[in-house]
């Protein structure tokens, strides 16, 4: 009796995973996003191992969830994978505010986003 069964957006040989609510501005995790996008999946991984940015550890750990994702859910080869997409967008914009002198106050904003990376099965050219 249940709702039907929705189309899937992604072609047949992508999988994805997101990461939602992290606590970094978009600007920030957009340039780790930035490293990996169009890199095989082994490459992709050993730069985030090796990256000096904090947020760096999270978007390997999602990488990782879409490299699961494809072999356990879809069934794709893991040796053949390239990041296709990763791409960041806004979340919530949590408001502070600091005191400042003759009783003034300064607005702190606290950035969160949303990382989405999909990884794509290509063919090895022979």
């Amino acid at each position: 009796m249940g709702k039907e069964k929705r189309e899937r957006a992604l072609k047949d040989t992508e999988a994805k995973a997101v990461l939602r609510m992290v606590r970094t501005s978009p600007q920030k995790l957009n340039l780790v996003a930035a490293q990996i996008r169009g890199k095989k999946v082994e490459k992709a991984l050993a730069e985030l191992e090796f990256s000096r940015k904090r947020i760096s550890l999270s978007v390997k750990k999602t990488l990782e969830s879409a490299i699961a994702n494809a072999e356990n859910n879809h069934g794709l080869d893991t040796d053949s994978l390239v990041v296709s997409e990763a791409f960041v967008g806004k979340a919530m914009v949590m408001k502070r505010f600091h005191a400042r002198a003759r009783g003034r106050g300064a607005r702190i904003e606290k950035p969160f986003s949303h990382l989405t990376i999909v990884v794509r099965e290509v063919e090895e050219a022979v």
